[in-house]
């Protein structure tokens, strides 16, 4: 078996008897990007991907011991570009690790070869608002891999990646998880620090893992989560050893089924799948009962007000004036005003769909809009979360699909806003909530695309999470399922 068909904790398995090592992991690795990545396109400086030097492979004692980690291209990396596939940010290189990047060094991890490709600044469900173009989804190169980490998933599931990292403001791990048949785990806002994050919404952001299977995904955690004293949201909340609880049981545990997911506008495959997965964690011993999530239908204007008024908050810093790009008429001294400068960076800079949602945030906060959009937005969403918590007083966790299709085709609802907005449905309430959710493959439809089982859990409960996953997941193949590339 080839070392980049692997696992982290079968890699690791490896290297302690000493049958491999990070340097023939990496080598294995490099040769598969070299073999398909011109199809896929998942990471955004393809043929980059140089060997490190002899000195970063190492043990010495680390978790990780010098095994690869691919990273989404929104998160900092000290001395290697992070631009949120965008133009605004062409050649912008760190001076500084986010935290979670420096926690995956500390542990041993080589971030390597380069980063993954995105939606323009987390813009998206299909990386096709890339600056760099789309990712394909190795299932289907002519199918979207989802967004905004679809980079990060497309890797993952072509076995370009031994896991990676993604950010979740609204389903942006588990959406393309789903689509690509790989694991993807939102943490609860505040378990995971989002310093070195390039910010998206900062009431709805979090990173997380997209890995192959899901002891991967509780191994990672483990790595990343913890309090930041450089994150003032992130939670003063002792991370358990989240690998710890997979191997119970899940008799007896309660599972709610809402109704307002399983409706008019699901896709049928979808919806057998999602049945089926059911049927078997009843099997197992967890206790399924349908309930209602009355404020659901809410959450997507919710989001998209809460969402784009923020981002346009945060987007303001892009100026040109300290790093990015500067306007080529700035540059030819066509233009000489600092407001001048400001507006043709920003038109040459920014893509379509982040003015879009620029616009639209400026919009709902301007005076005389505020309290009609942006504050009964606030309101609503604190429906949304009362609801997941009535729900958690009687159960454990609740099952939903993660999406109400499989992976669509690349450019079928690129000039489609609301479209592109409602692939979204079932995940962007667990980010307006602050809960925990996983997506894993649950089965294929007709066209052998893969299809993502969703599970949330209470607040910090991610324990709950991963250990009905890997239960369903033990008692399945489906994470076994590789596309044939």
């Amino acid at each position: 078996m080839q070392l980049h068909t692997l696992t982290a904790h079968e890699l690791l398995e490896k290297i302690k008897n000493k049958e491999t090592n990070a340097k023939e992991i990496c080598e294995s690795i490099s040769r598969r990007i070299k073999s398909i990545d011109s199809k896929v396109k998942a990471y955004v400086r393809r043929g980059e991907n140089k060997l490190p030097s002899k000195e970063a492979f190492y043990d010495n004692g680390t978790i990780l011991k010098g095994i690869p980690v691919a990273i989404k291209d929104n998160i900092c990396t000290k001395g290697l570009a992070t631009e949120c596939c965008s133009h605004i940010l062409d050649n912008f290189i760190p001076p500084y690790d986010a935290t979670v990047i420096k926690k995956l060094k500390d542990a041993g991890a080589l971030i390597w070869p380069d980063k993954t490709n995105m939606d323009e600044f987390a813009f998206g469900s299909s990386t096709e608002n890339s600056f760099f173009g789309p990712t394909h989804n190795p299932w289907n190169l002519e199918c979207v891999p989802g967004g905004s980490s679809g980079g990060s998933a497309a890797c993952v599931a072509g076995e370009e990646a031994v896991f990676a990292l993604g950010s979740d403001t609204g389903g942006s791990i588990r959406q393309p998880a789903s689509f690509c048949g790989v694991v993807g785990l939102k943490p609860t806002y505040g378990r995971v620090s989002r310093y070195g994050l390039i910010a998206f919404a900062s009431s709805l952001d979090q990173i997380g893992p997209i890995t192959k299977d899901v002891r991967d995904s509780a191994f990672l955690l483990n790595i990343i989560a913890g309090k930041d004293i450089q994150d003032s949201t992130s939670a003063d909340i002792a991370p358990p050893d989240f690998t710890r609880s997979l191997e119970k049981d899940i008799k007896g545990l309660k599972a709610a089924i809402p109704k307002e997911y399983l409706v008019a506008g699901i896709d049928s495959q979808v919806k057998k799948n999602i049945e089926e997965a059911i049927a078997k964690l009843k099997e197992l011993g967890l206790e399924c009962k349908e309930v209602s999530l009355p404020h659901t239908e809410f959450a997507v204007p919710v989001y998209y007000i809460i969402a784009t008024a923020e981002a346009s908050s945060n987007l303001a810093r892009f100026d040109a004036v300290q790093y990015g790009l500067r306007s080529k008429k700035q540059r030819s001294k066509a233009l000489n005003r600092l407001l001048e400068m400001y507006a043709s960076t920003r038109e040459e800079g920014f893509g379509q769909e982040a003015k879009r949602r620029i616009i639209l945030g400026t919009f709902v906060l301007s005076h005389g809009y505020y309290d009609a959009y942006y504050l009964r937005a606030l309101k609503v969403r604190t429906l949304i979360k009362q609801d997941f918590d009535n729900v958690f007083k009687e159960f454990d966790c609740i099952l939903t699909p993660t999406s109400p299709s499989a992976a669509f085709k690349i450019g079928e609802k690129k000039e489609d806003p609301l479209k592109m907005y409602l692939s979204d449905i079932y995940t962007i309430s667990a980010n307006l909530a602050g809960i925990p959710a996983i997506s894993l493959p649950c089965g294929f439809t007709k066209d052998n695309l893969p299809v993502g089982l969703q599970i949330l859990a209470k607040p910090f409960d991610e324990e709950m999470l991963l250990r009905v996953a890997y239960n369903y997941e033990q008692n399945t193949g489906w994470h076994k399922l590789r596309p044939k590339l």
